[in-house]
């Protein structure tokens, strides 16, 4: 249990003594078990895992996944700086996005970035130009909108005909077409995502038969691609963390060794960020009042959305835990909020928790993943700072 392994590290009273409140406690433990697991899944298989980095860019948790063999996914120049930093070899690099900038553009092809995933003719175009005027050759692939629903939070679905990333399967090939004619750019492969926080395989599984499909009608043109990308979306368990805190990662890859059929030496691609760093952080904020109104009986905290933004922006579910409470048995119903002078910041509404006080750590779980990067100075607030623990 994570209060145990807390206490294990001397958390009550050795590291709220030496941290305030609000912060970011990482299980580094669990981080190194996910990614030996993730690399485990794919040995023997021609995959490579590329780490989203949008999913949290901390430079300690960064370093961690680079020193494990992965790649990085990158959605903006100063993620290519922070990977570079940390140790990501640059030519195992994938940089996505629907508006790179010209400087991000540069910076990609200055350091020989692997690949390019271009979303419209006019970053093509664009690329292809800022490559001839540097002397240079841009690796490419083209990010296919599959219109597939992977039923999950309209916010992170983004393969569907209404979504703003991609190119369209109809578009496609004339896309290609012009790409070829394009003297400073190389056309490496094709490249998808569907959405995140998918936790039912049948998505993969109908992407699976679009990728075969679009193979069988480009290699009938003479056209093969020598990487496939199919992104992420793997979801984690937000429910149980304890019981489930490593993905099952064995699923999903068996789900593309069954279904997708890659041509000779074709490398498959994985742009995973949640399933990877979501399950080894917590929240970590201190009771601040317990207020109760005719209706209600508020646990207000000194965390907020500006520390977690996923409750408020996405009504994401996240597991709240009373690292301090005493172990009477009594559980009382609470909305638990922060202290942002918004509506919107709650964490949780009519959650079942032990009776709570003034002063009670309370933990946040499953919040590795689209917290500590998403986090913000609204109100003037400090950004929470970050722990990192290891078993003894």
């Amino acid at each position: 249990m994570m209060s145990r392994t807390l206490n294990k590290h001397g958390f009550v009273t050795d590291l709220v003594e030496k941290t305030p409140t609000p912060f970011y406690y990482y299980d580094m433990d669990i981080l190194h078990e996910t990614l030996a697991e993730v690399n485990r899944q794919i040995g023997g298989h021609p995959f490579k895992v590329h780490y989203a980095v949008k999913a949290n860019g901390n430079p300690h948790i960064l370093k961690t996944i680079a020193s494990h063999g992965l790649g990085a996914d990158l959605v903006s120049g100063g993620e290519v700086k922070a990977a570079i930093e940390a140790g990501f070899d640059p030519r195992e690099m994938t940089f996505s996005g629907v508006g790179k900038t010209d400087w991000e553009i540069r910076l990609g092809i200055e350091n020989g970035i692997g690949c390019f995933n271009v979303e419209s003719v006019p970053e093509l175009d664009i690329i292809n130009q800022l490559a001839g005027e540097m002397g240079k050759k841009a690796n490419i692939a083209f990010r296919v909108n599959p219109d597939i629903d992977a039923h999950t939070h309209k916010y992170i679905t983004t393969g569907t005909a209404d979504n703003k990333f991609g190119i369209t399967l109809e578009a496609l090939e004339q896309v290609i077409n012009h790409a070829l004619t394009l003297q400073h750019v190389c056309l490496r492969g094709l490249h998808f995502h569907i959405g995140s926080q998918i936790t039912t395989m049948q998505p993969f599984v109908m992407l699976c038969e679009t990728i075969n499909k679009l193979l069988d009608y480009y290699s009938g043109r003479g056209i093969n691609f020598e990487m496939i990308n199919v992104g992420g979306g793997l979801g984690i368990n937000y429910n149980d963390p304890d019981m489930h805190p490593i993905p099952d990662f064995e699923s999903y890859f068996n789900t593309f060794k069954q279904h997708l059929q890659l041509r000779p030496n074709q490398l498959l691609h994985f742009e995973l960020g949640r399933s990877i760093v979501g399950g080894c952080g917590s929240l970590i904020s201190r009771v601040v009042f317990v207020k109760e109104t005719r209706n209600k009986k508020f646990i207000i905290l000194d965390a907020g959305m500006t520390d977690l933004i996923r409750p408020a922006l996405y009504e994401a579910h996240h597991e709240i835990q009373n690292l301090t409470a005493a172990d009477t048995g009594t559980q009382e119903t609470y909305d638990v909020v922060g202290p942002v002078c918004e509506s919107s910041d709650v964490f949780a509404h009519d959650r079942s928790l032990p009776t709570t006080h003034r002063g009670d750590l309370i933990a946040i779980r499953s919040a590795g993943a689209y917290g500590e990067s998403m986090s913000s100075r609204y109100n003037m607030r400090p950004l929470p700072s970050s722990v990192f623990a290891t078993r003894e």
